[in-house]
C-alpha cells in the first residue's frame, strides 16, 4: 500500500458507489460496485486478511484506485456494467465476445418504408422487432418475407420514382415486389401487408395463417386461382417456419434460461431462449478471467449479458443460484420498468429446460476438449512421443523429409517437404529436377537432391537458411546411409536423421540395425506418415507435370514453324500424339487449320527415315 492509497482510504465514505481498481501504468485493472465503498475498498487492504489467488494477485498491481458515488445499489449495478464493458478490466470476469444480436428495422412512419438488418438500436422512432438470437432464424425469416411476401427491398426514393413515372424492375414482374415505384399500391394497401409481415415475425403465425387462408379463399371465389395459389404458397412457407419451433412450455411462456458449465480451465454460459412458448434460439457465451465458483461467474454474466439489451422477458430461469441475485433482480426491474423474476426452477418443465441447457453446455465444453487434445496429439503431443522414442534432446520443430518419383528412370524429381511445429509450411517445400542420369537409381536421386539442398544453405540462400531439427528420408536402410554421407559431407553429422520404409512403415535410425519399434497407432507415427505422404504427393505431382510437358509437347518444339498457338490448333485437333503423326497434310489442314508449310513440316518430322517415331 502507498502514500496515495493510504490517503484515499481515510476520504472513503459509507455510501453506495463504484470503485476502479488502478495499476502503475493507469490502466484499470479491475471494477466493482458496493454498498458501501468504505468497507469494501478498504478489505482489499487488510494486512490480516487472506485473499484467494487472483485477488491476491490484483492487489499486488494496485498502484491507485478511484470511487464513484451512486444514489443507490441499482444505481451503481448499471455504472460497474457499463464500466466493465467499456475498461474491460483484465481481473475482471468478462463476457468473451460481445455481441450485438441482430434487428430487424422498420420506420412505419414512412408511406413505403422496407426491412433493414441492423445490430444497434436507435431512439428514432422507428420500429425494432427482435433482437434475433439466431442468425439462422432471422436468415429464414427474412427469406420467407422476400419469396412470399411482395414488399419492396431496394432504397429507392419512392416519391421521386412516381413523380418520374419509372417502370417497376424485375422484382415486381417475378412477382416479389408489388412495386410502389410504380404506383402499383395504396398506401393503405402497403401498410397492410407491412402489418402482416410484422405479425409474422414476432411469431404470431396462427393470425397470419388465419388472415392468408381468407385472403386465398376470397381469391378462389372471385376465380383468380393465380394470386390464390401465391398465397397458398405463402401459408405453407409461414407454417413451415412455425413448425421448426419446437413448443417447450406452455402457450405464451417469455423466459430466458441460463446454465453455467464449467469444465477444466474453461467455462461458459449456456442460454436457452423461448419465447411465446417456443425455443427459438439457444446460444453459447465464454468466460474470461472465471472466478471458478457458479454464482459470481453467472452473477457476472448477467450483469454484462443484460446491459443495453432492450427486451428482457419476464422470467430468467437459471441452473444453479447466482450472487446478488435479489440485487440482479432488482436491476432487471429497473431497467425494463415492469416485473422480472430471477430464480431457480426446482421441478417441472422449467427445471427440465435449466438441465437440458446445462447438458448441451457440458457437451460444448466436453467436445472441445476432446477436439483440443486430437490437436495436442497431431502436433506437439506427436513431437514429444516422437523426440522421447528417437532420444533427441529437444522438440523437432521443423521436420524435413524428402521423396523422389520416376517412371522407368525418365522425368526423376525430388521432393523436399517442410512440418512446422507438426503442421504442414507449404511455403517452405521445395522441389528438385534431378539432373544426372541417374537411371531409376533412388540412392543417387536421394544424394542428388541432398547435396544440393544443403549447399545452397552452405552459400548462404535464404529459402534454404533454416536446418531441419529432423531430417526424414523416404525408404530404407540405403537412403539413410546415404543421407548420413551428405550430411557429413557438410559438416552437419548433429542434425538427426531417420529413413521411413514405405511398404513396411518401418522407421530405421543411424545407431541401431533393427528398426525403431513405434506403435503404429500412436501419434508419432500417424506425424510420420503424414509428413511422408506429404512428400510423396507433391513429389508425384512435379513428376506428372514434368511427364506431360516432355511426352506432349517437347517433341512439337522441336519441329520449326510450331509455335504455342499452332501446337494448341494441333492438339486440339488431335488429342493424341500418335493421332498428329499419323495424319496426312491434307487432313492437318483441314483440320488443325494450320497453313500447307506448318503442315508439312509436322508431316516430315514424323515420317522422314522414322527418326522420330
Amino acid at each position: 500500500m502507498n502514500e496515495i492509497i493510504k490517503e484515499k482510504l481515510a476520504l472513503l465514505l459509507n455510501a453506495p458507489g463504484v470503485y476502479k481498481m488502478i495499476d502503475k501504468a493507469g490502466t484499470v485493472i479491475y471494477v466493482g460496485k458496493a454498498v458501501s465503498l468504505k468497507n469494501r475498498v478498504r478489505s482489499y487492504f487488510q494486512a490480516n486478511k487472506s485473499h484467494d489467488p487472483k485477488v491476491a494477485a490484483m492487489v499486488a498491481h494496485i498502484a491507485d484506485f478511484e470511487t464513484l458515488l451512486t444514489y443507490n445499489e441499482t444505481e451503481a449495478l448499471t455504472l460497474e456494467s457499463n464500466l466493465i464493458k467499456k475498461f474491460k478490466p483484465r481481473y475482471n470476469i468478462l463476457l468473451k465476445d460481445d455481441k450485438h444480436f441482430p434487428y430487424i428495422r422498420v420506420d412505419m412512419r414512412q408511406d413505403y418504408p422496407r426491412f433493414e438488418v441492423v445490430r444497434r438500436v436507435n431512439k428514432d422512432g422507428a420500429r425494432y422487432l427482435g433482437p434475433y438470437l439466431s442468425g439462422v432464424a432471422l436468415r429464414e425469416a427474412l427469406n420467407v418475407v422476400r419469396e412470399h411476401f411482395p414488399m419492396r427491398h431496394c432504397k429507392k426514393d419512392i416519391g421521386k420514382a412516381v413523380a418520374r413515372r419509372e417502370r417497376p424492375c424485375l422484382m415486381y414482374h417475378v412477382g416479389k415486389c408489388c412495386a410502389p415505384c410504380a404506383g402499383g399500391v395504396s398506401r393503405e394497401e402497403y401498410h397492410a401487408l407491412i402489418g402482416q409481415v410484422i405479425t409474422f415475425l414476432e411469431g404470431h403465425t396462427e393470425s397470419v395463417v388465419k388472415e392468408l387462408t381468407a385472403q386465398m379463399q376470397r381469391a378462389s371465389d372471385d376465380l383468380e386461382f393465380e394470386r390464390a395459389a401465391r398465397i397458398r404458397d405463402r401459408i405453407t412457407a409461414v407454417s413451415a417456419i412455425a413448425e421448426r419451433q419446437a413448443a417447450i412450455a406452455n402457450k405464451g411462456v417469455e423466459q430466458d434460461v441460463f446454465a453455467c458449465c464449467a469444465l477444466d480451465e474453461e467455462t461458459l454460459v449456456f442460454a436457452v431462449f423461448v419465447r411465446g412458448g417456443k425455443v427459438v434460439g439457444t446460444e453459447s457465451f465464454r468466460i474470461e478471467n472465471a472466478a471458478g465458483e457458479s454464482g459470481q461467474d453467472m452473477a457476472a454474466f448477467l450483469k454484462q449479458y443484460y446491459n443495453g439489451v432492450i427486451e428482457i422477458p419476464p422470467e430468467v430461469a437459471l441452473y444453479a443460484p447466482a450472487a446478488e441475485a435479489e440485487e440482479i433482480e432488482a436491476w432487471l426491474c429497473d431497467l425494463c420498468k415492469k416485473r422480472v423474476r430471477m430464480h431457480v426452477p426446482q421441478r417441472g418443465e422449467k427445471r427440465r429446460l435449466t438441465e437440458l441447457a446445462y447438458r448441451n453446455g457440458m457437451d460444448t465444453l466436453q467436445k472441445e476438449q476432446s477436439l483440443k487434445r486430437r490437436a495436442w496429439e497431431h502436433g506437439e503431443g506427436a513431437l514429444a512421443m516422437l523426440s522421447g522414442a528417437l532420444g533427441l534432446e529437444e522438440l523437432p520443430a521443423r521436420m524435413e523429409c524428402f521423396d523422389n518419383s520416376h517412371i522407368q528412370g525418365r522425368d526423376t524429381v525430388s521432393s523436399m517437404v517442410v512440418f512446422l511445429n507438426g503442421a504442414p509450411a507449404r511455403d517452405c517445400y521445395r522441389r528438385f529436377r534431378i539432373q544426372a542420369p541417374t537411371e531409376g537409381d533412388d540412392y543417387a536421386a536421394m544424394e542428388e537432391a541432398l547435396t544440393r539442398r544443403f549447399r545452397r544453405a552452405a552459400d548462404g540462400d535464404e529459402r534454404f537458411g533454416d536446418l531441419p531439427d529432423l531430417l526424414v528420408v523416404d525408404g530404407g536402410r540405403g537412403q539413410l546411409n546415404v543421407a548420413l554421407a551428405v550430411l557429413r559431407g557438410f559438416g552437419l553429422e548433429y542434425i538427426p536423421v531417420i529413413g521411413l520404409a514405405e511398404l513396411s512403415g518401418s522407421v530405421y535410425v543411424p545407431d541401431s540395425e533393427e528398426p525403431l519399434d513405434l506403435p503404429r497407432n500412436g501419434p508419432a507415427m500417424h506425424l510420420l506418415e503424414r509428413l511422408r505422404d506429404e512428400a510423396h504427393r507433391f513429389a508425384i505431382t512435379y513428376h506428372r507435370s514434368l511427364r506431360g510437358k516432355n511426352t506432349l509437347h517437347s517433341r512439337l518444339d522441336e519441329i520449326p514453324g510450331v509455335g504455342q498457338k499452332r501446337k494448341r490448333a494441333l492438339f486440339d485437333a488431335f488429342p493424341a500424339l500418335d493421332m498428329i503423326r499419323a495424319a496426312g497434310v491434307n487432313e492437318l489442314i483441314e483440320k488443325a487449320g494450320v497453313d500447307k508449310r506448318t503442315a508439312q513440316a509436322v508431316y516430315a518430322y514424323f515420317h522422314e527415315e522414322g527418326t522420330h517415331t
